[in-house]
């Protein structure tokens, strides 16, 4: 699984991170690394969840993350 992270700046300085293929899951950070490690982790929680509960088939997995940065923020 590819996952991409799509992350953008709030008017209040605070980080957004975001996994669109995982719903609901977004975190704030102060930077964008801290973003980008939160959202990462709480997306791994949620795929060993779906293990666990059998929503997704127990293949082996391959877990990737790339980042794209909205609004052309580098």
């Amino acid at each position: 699984m590819i996952f991409k992270i799509e992350i953008e700046q709030e008017e209040d300085g605070r980080w957004l991170a975001e996994i669109p293929e995982l719903s609901g899951v977004m975190l704030y950070g102060k930077t964008p690394e801290e973003a980008t490690t939160r959202v990462q982790a709480l997306a791994l929680r949620v795929i060993a969840e779906r293990l666990e509960n059998g929503e997704t088939q127990p293949e082996l997995l391959n877990v990737t993350f790339n980042r794209e940065w909205l609004d052309g923020v580098i």
